[in-house]
């Protein structure tokens, strides 16, 4: 589409620099209010996680909704799947999440829901950025948007997360630790399990601007599974700074990605005969997840790596769960996105009803193992993957691996990086292809 600022997860930089800068956000509210007033729609809802430029770019965008005439509803630090929540039951037109997601605290981006709590389409996306193009025009004074705060917005989403489990469901005798990546759900989920009756221990929740995602959360679990085997407790939680991943550790502190959440909770759902339809993976997906999904006669699809191509797809298939290995889980049947407390909080569903461990629960799923590694490249990632070294290198494994695993090159969509993902048999022989791939690349952009 020839896009300059949105991305695969909104518009997301390094702070200070185009487009991450308050002048940027004042001409972005603004195009975004023109396009969403010229449909009738003028009641906008902006939420945030902890990050610190949170509240520069909160006000640049407040004002510039303002001067296209749109009313703004404010609800402070929020996980960006309670925006998506927010934004229906307030019957708002649109929601803004601020948020770089995983990224450390000196990144920040923007995130648009519809009203429908769905990802913006790809045509409004487009029609915003026509509008940047435009200089700013101030509407008439009478004209100009309200702002107000949402005082218990925090309450509701609390009950809203609660009730996606049955109303008798309760958690009991189970000790949970939580990692909130000192982001958005630090004041959210130790509630909501609490609430459900879990005993909750907390690290990660106490943000103070520039700590969100450092050494804690979800791509940082190694501070969970040690709080989780010193405590002894059941299993951890861990969230990424604007709570839409989630990834889990059992008893014994081993990791449970994406994959593992989304088998466990395919078969919930199975056996509750909910499903509906099959299962939507990505290309990072792990092949024994989908040789588990065909022992159990459950179609299996890869999407494109990215969450809106999940959803892309389980909307084109009517399916209602799809996920990636990275741990952002879609289950339609209660959330319209993707949400790491409601994710987790099935998973903890399946473990109260069965009475069983996370590892019971994993029964039947054997993963080959994998090697990711990221290359980090300032220039054209298209180019580089592109090259004849790199090509010739790709072809090389993928020969190696032929008939017993994979390969796959890929750019990330929200970083400069690329990644490269190797799956076989011997978890050395992967790391080694890996690495191998990894240095031709470095090689190249050096």
């Amino acid at each position: 589409m020839g896009r300059r600022y949105f991305g695969t997860d909104g518009i997301r930089g390094r702070v200070g620099e185009t487009p991450i800068t308050a002048d940027f956000m004042l001409h972005l509210g603004w195009a975004a209010g023109k396009v969403f007033a010229r449909q009738g729609k003028r009641h906008i809802l902006i939420g945030k996680d902890t990050r610190l430029s949170g509240y520069m770019f909160e006000s640049a965008l407040e004002a510039g909704l303002s001067a296209a005439g749109v009313d703004v509803s404010l609800v402070g630090p929020m996980p960006t799947p309670a925006i998506a929540y927010l934004t229906q039951t307030f019957h708002a037109d649109a929601g803004i999440v601020i948020s770089a997601s995983h990224n450390p605290f000196e990144d920040n981006g923007i995130k648009f829901f519809s009203g429908q709590g769905e990802k913006l389409a790809d045509e409004i996306e487009a029609e915003i950025e026509r509008w940047l193009d435009t200089p700013m025009e101030t509407v008439a004074p009478a004209q100009l948007g309200k702002a107000r705060r949402i005082a218990d917005a925090a309450g509701r989403y609390i009950e809203f997360c609660k009730n996606t489990l049955a109303f008798h469901t309760s958690l009991k005798g189970l000790h949970i630790v939580l990692d909130c990546a000192h982001g958005a759900t630090y004041h959210i989920a130790p509630a909501v399990f609490s609430e459900l009756g879990a005993q909750v221990s907390v690290i990660g929740n106490q943000p103070d601007g520039l700590n969100i995602n450092k050494g804690v959360g979800s791509t940082h679990p190694e501070a969970l599974q040690a709080k989780v085997v010193e405590l002894g407790a059941d299993l951890g939680i861990a969230f990424d700074g604007d709570g839409d991943r989630v990834m889990m550790v059992n008893h014994t502190g081993r990791l449970i990605d994406g994959d593992d959440i989304l088998y466990i909770i395919a078969r919930y759902l199975l056996d509750k005969d909910r499903l509906k339809g099959g299962v939507v993976g990505t290309l990072m997906s792990n092949f024994g997840l989908e040789m588990a999904f065909k022992a159990l006669d459950v179609p299996f699809v890869r999407a494109q790596v990215g969450d809106r191509y999940v959803m892309a797809e389980l909307q084109a298939q009517d399916w209602l769960l799809g996920g990636e290995t990275s741990g952002h889980i879609v289950c339609r049947h209660v959330q319209s996105t993707g949400d790491g407390i409601v994710s987790a909080l099935q998973v903890v569903a399946a473990m109260a009803r069965s009475g069983s461990s996370l590892d019971s629960l994993l029964e039947g799923l054997k993963k080959l193992p994998q090697s990711l590694v990221n290359v980090r490249v300032t220039g054209d990632k298209t180019l580089v993957m592109r090259h004849p070294q790199v090509v010739a290198a790709v072809a090389d494994v993928d020969a190696q691996f032929a008939g017993r695993g994979r390969v796959l090159l890929r750019p990330s969509g929200t970083e400069p990086l690329l990644r490269v993902m190797v799956e076989g048999e011997d978890s050395e022989e992967v790391q080694q292809a890996a690495e191998q791939i990894a240095r031709v690349i470095n090689e190249v952009v050096a």
